[in-house]
């Protein structure tokens, strides 16, 4: 706890800590630069701090594959309006017209018509949910599976999310860039920023946190993403994570300065009546003096959430070693940013 920032921050952090219904819990906060970090849970301190562990950040992992995209956007290796089937192999079968319209850009705001998953995925989750099927859906599967998936609408006439779409930007990138997803993602994001602490998959012994199906007592095994690293297999601290969310707040500072003022464009609006905005990969929602972007993540027996209020230079991380709805995660970090928004800062 960072005194910094005063008693009341530290005592509204540990009053939601203490509503989030999780094994392990951490909020982290930072305002201009001040970072405070409190953790809690129903389980025993593990023999790590819980602030230092890794935890999987499941579809947050979307905002780091597409902040590579924008850099390599940037850096003129590909362009967001270039049809994914330009870094695809060139003998892929594409029979269905609207699979060969789909662009980059479509894949990264979910818009590309692609279903929330491949079909063949669908009955194995509904039946064993936490039996893990990406493990064994290496690439080669996953793009057989796409030429032979019809788009269930016109590329870019309506918002559908979609963890096959942003898995698909694994190997497109792959094939622009000439490396291989891990190795782009650990040269152009990781490494500029310094997230030392985030990588793809499993730490040493003692270094990741467990985490539990929805009864917060039963362990569940570290989850393999196969080939859609892309969409969910990021893994980080809560040191890195503010550190990310601090560049977001202050992109000048950085070696991706662009590309982090990119990712934060509103672009599109979606829902009911088009209330609700997207960025190139963050939602983007209306808040006292300015908007306020955030994601969600969650994996077979972790949750995660990140976002930021650039008026107020304020980010918050939230991670849990429990999903679902009885967590409360996802609630009380967004009501507690909202409210900090709301707030002066020094």
């Amino acid at each position: 706890m960072n005194a910094a920032c005063g008693t009341t921050l530290a005592d509204r952090l540990a009053d939601a800590v203490a509503r989030i219904n999780a094994p392990d819990v951490v909020l982290a906060v930072t305002r201009h630069g001040v970072r405070t970090v409190l953790t809690g849970g129903s389980a025993l301190s593990p023999p790590t701090p819980r602030h230092a562990l890794r935890y999987e950040l499941g579809s947050l992992s979307k905002t780091f594959t597409v902040l590579l995209l924008a850099e390599l956007a940037r850096a003129g290796a590909l362009a967001l309006d270039d049809p994914l089937s330009a870094h695809l192999p060139p003998d892929l079968p594409l029979p269905h017209p609207h699979a060969r319209r789909i662009t980059l850009w479509h894949l990264a705001t979910h818009t590309s018509g692609l279903p929330r998953i491949p079909a063949d995925l669908v009955a194995g989750a509904l039946l064993r949910p936490y039996d893990n099927g990406y493990a064994a859906y290496d690439t080669e599967r996953l793009l057989r599976t796409f030429a032979r998936t019809r788009p269930r609408n016109r590329p870019g006439t309506r918002w559908r999310y979609s963890n096959f779409a942003v898995a698909l930007l694994g190997p497109a990138l792959s094939q622009a860039a000439g490396a291989g997803y891990p190795a782009l993602l650990r040269e152009r994001v990781l490494g500029p920023l310094g997230l030392t602490g985030t990588t793809l998959g499993p730490g040493a012994t003692g270094t990741d946190a467990v985490g539990h199906r929805t009864n917060g007592v039963t362990p569940v095994a570290s989850a393999d993403m196969g080939a859609f690293a892309a969409s969910g297999a990021v893994r980080s601290t809560p040191g890195d994570l503010l550190g990310y969310l601090e560049a977001h707040l202050s992109p000048e500072g950085t070696p991706l300065s662009g590309p982090l003022r990119d990712v934060q464009v509103p672009l599109l609006r979606r829902g009911w009546r088009h209330r609700h905005t997207h960025t190139l990969t963050w939602y983007h929602h209306p808040a006292p003096h300015g908007p306020l972007l955030f994601h969600l993540g969650a994996t077979f027996g972790q949750q995660a959430f990140l976002g930021y209020h650039p008026a107020t230079h304020t980010g918050l991380a939230a991670l849990a070693t429990r999903r679902g709805r009885t967590c409360r995660l996802t609630d009380t970090a967004y009501d507690l940013l909202y409210a900090l928004a709301g707030e002066p800062t020094l």
